[in-house]
């Protein structure tokens, strides 16, 4: 009776191993440490007092994935799995098509041979495309993606209500993500991007530990409060969370179902650099510059079904999410490499 966790030594998928054992359910791990670290581990047994078992495999490697199918008696999957890069993924299109979208083929067909019903999978905000309003709600259309990651995410959410119905017997739930952005109480667990970080959060931490002169800012002249984009950033422990509730909604059978993980609440970039400052009493020095191409004027969730069909909404604000990241990277400033 385990819980297969794809990636689970990500940002998002850690901190979801921490919520799972710390609510007690048998968790196993495959991961190839391309976005990732072994360290983190560790971090989740001083965490949780458990270590959950783990495989070194490349989801897109059917042979090796299914000897940890053979091995554990796998009732549950969480999809975390896959490139996300969303600079790289216009570089390299072909590469996020085969990775994404070839590993969730893989899972699939392994999940019929081993009659394992239960998934639930890592989806994005990024299906909306361009919106023409917001809050967006789940039966908002989907396409346009403005880049080629989020356009495996969509893509995988057709495979994925395809696979539902030719298979009666599956149980799905998809999840679209907003901004995770925070980090685990402790300052063990938290994001950790290889190279320039391509989000908000990380930059911005990254500015205050000195590792960095400044923030860029991307555009100032958006339709919006003060200029400058705005998101719906969520604390990836609220996120982490959201994967649990998940779960339990799968234990229904309810078949297919598609949620929005976010606050319901839009915040620009100088919103949050602002709660970070106040957050930490610390000085974020930015600069503005022009606006980089594809980025929209706003983009969040509402919310409303997450809550009414599974009980969940967020428990932290961006203020605790400022006070964790900068918790993590203060304690980590080489982030797992420290």
């Amino acid at each position: 009776m385990a819980i297969l966790v794809t990636g689970g030594t990500g940002y998002i998928g850690s901190h979801t191993v921490v919520d799972l054992l710390n609510h007690d359910y048998d968790v196993v791990i495959v991961d190839n440490f391309v976005n990732s670290k072994p360290e983190v581990l560790n971090r989740i047994t001083r965490i949780t007092g458990k270590t959950p078992r783990f495989y070194e495999v490349d989801v897109c490697d059917e042979a090796k994935l299914e000897e940890v199918f053979k091995k554990e008696n796998i009732t549950d999957i969480i999809h975390f799995a896959g490139l996300k890069s969303v600079a790289e993924s216009v570089a390299k299109p072909q590469l996020y098509i085969d990775n994404n979208i070839g590993s969730s083929k893989v899972l699939l067909r392994l999940m019929t041979k081993y009659h394992v019903h239960n998934i639930v999978f890592s989806s994005s905000a990024t299906v909306y495309g361009v919106p023409d309003h917001v809050p967006l709600k789940e039966s908002d259309k989907v396409g346009g993606c403005t880049n080629p990651y989020g356009q495996t995410k969509l893509d995988i959410e057709y495979l994925l209500k395809d696979y539902a119905k030719e298979h009666n017997d599956a149980n799905i739930a998809i999840l679209r993500y907003f901004n995770p952005i925070g980090a685990h109480s402790s300052g063990l667990i938290g994001e950790d991007p290889q190279g320039i970080p391509n989000n908000l959060m990380p930059y911005i931490t990254q500015v205050a530990v000195g590792k960095r002169d400044h923030l860029n800012v991307y555009g100032s002249d958006y339709n919006t409060p003060d200029g400058t984009g705005v998101r719906d950033y969520i604390h990836v422990v609220d996120l982490a969370r959201g994967h649990l509730f998940a779960l339990r909604k799968l234990e229904s059978k309810p078949g297919l179902v598609i949620y929005n993980l976010g606050t319901g609440k839009g915040t620009s970039v100088l919103d949050l650099v602002r709660a970070f400052e106040k957050a930490n009493d610390i000085k974020i020095n930015y600069v503005i510059c022009d606006r980089r191409p594809g980025d929209i004027d706003e983009n969040y969730a509402d919310c409303h079904k997450a809550w009414e069909e599974m009980g969940f909404k967020t428990e932290f604000d961006i203020v605790d999410a400022c006070r964790d990241s900068w918790h993590w990277q203060k304690n980590n400033p080489n982030g797992y490499g420290d």
